[in-house]
């Protein structure tokens, strides 16, 4: 039972990240990808971190302190920066097909560091899935930006970050708590993000933004940052990362939706069967077998 909830948490987090790929893609003219990432994690830290010190929550150790936060850069930081590029070359429901084959190199990840056990039903649900996703992205190329393909690889090379984060941080979560850990992480990657956006001269583009790309960075700091990431890491206290992640195939079905409306992206035949396939593999990878 513990497991379905972990699954339930995540795939309400994964919607939430659909609908943040969305709106960065909306964004993502008129800012680039650092301050996108600021956007997001600064103003997700600013609401995690009254939420952490009023709950009282337990902080990492000083033993786990340096990983905890080197997780943190390399996840918040270096993850979402390649993320950011990756919408700015294809659509955002392309960009979170990609992201959606993240259940394969958790399961990887997770075998070669011995974190987790591969079972046949596992690997043929997750094959399944990302057999769905390969096909939609095959299948609508031809009706694809012309360097969406340059996206979709940027994305596919910056999951392994996500996969990684994903085995490493439940032992540092289960011996500090969820919302420390993912307060000093985000903390420790808005930080860094923070120094590279004033090198780059990235805060420039504040001064252009509109009412409505003022409230599209704020959901994105509050919804796609700090709420989707608290239901993302309490996913992870319940279900193995290979469990958590395949949710992630929710993720286009948000980005699609929301994109068509922000920015008028079609949503394509190839897609819907895609994801026919995805959701088939969430269920099996999901689903235990029955005992004979």
């Amino acid at each position: 039972m513990g497991e379905w909830v972990g699954v339930a948490i995540a795939i309400v987090s994964s919607g939430l990240g659909g609908t943040a790929a969305a709106v960065t893609r909306y964004l993502v003219l008129g800012a680039d990808p650092v301050l996108l990432a600021i956007l997001r994690w600064g103003i997700g830290f600013l609401c995690l971190l009254p939420t952490a010190l009023l709950l009282r929550v337990r902080w990492p150790s000083v033993q786990d302190l340096p990983k905890v936060l080197l997780l943190g850069i390399c996840f918040f930081g270096l993850f979402f920066i390649l993320y950011n590029i990756a919408i700015g070359y294809t659509t955002a429901a392309r960009a979170s097909l990609a992201l959606a084959t993240l259940p394969l190199h958790t399961m990887v990840v997770g075998a070669l560091l011995g974190v987790e056990r591969l079972t046949l039903r596992k690997v043929v649900g997750v094959s399944i899935a990302v057999l769905g996703v390969v096909a939609a992205l095959a299948a609508g190329l031809a009706e694809s930006p012309e360097d969406a393909w340059r996206g979709e690889l940027i994305m596919t090379g910056a999951v392994f970050c996500m996969a990684f984060y994903n085995v490493l941080s439940r032992p540092l979560m289960q011996r500090s708590s969820a919302l420390g850990f993912l307060t000093v992480g985000m903390g420790a990657g808005a930080a860094v993000l923070l120094v590279a956006g004033a090198l780059k001269g990235s805060y420039a583009a504040l001064g252009g933004f509109t009412g409505a790309q003022w409230t599209a960075g704020a959901y994105l700091g509050v919804a796609g940052g700090a709420l989707a990431f608290i239901l993302w890491v309490k996913a992870l206290e319940r279900a193995s990362p290979t469990r958590v992640t395949n949710t992630m195939t929710v993720n286009p079905i948000a980005a699609a939706s929301l994109a068509a409306l922000l920015v008028g992206e079609p949503i394509r035949a190839s897609l819907v069967v895609g994801l026919v396939a995805v959701f088939a593999g969430i269920w099996i990878a999901t689903s235990q077998a029955k005992s004979t």
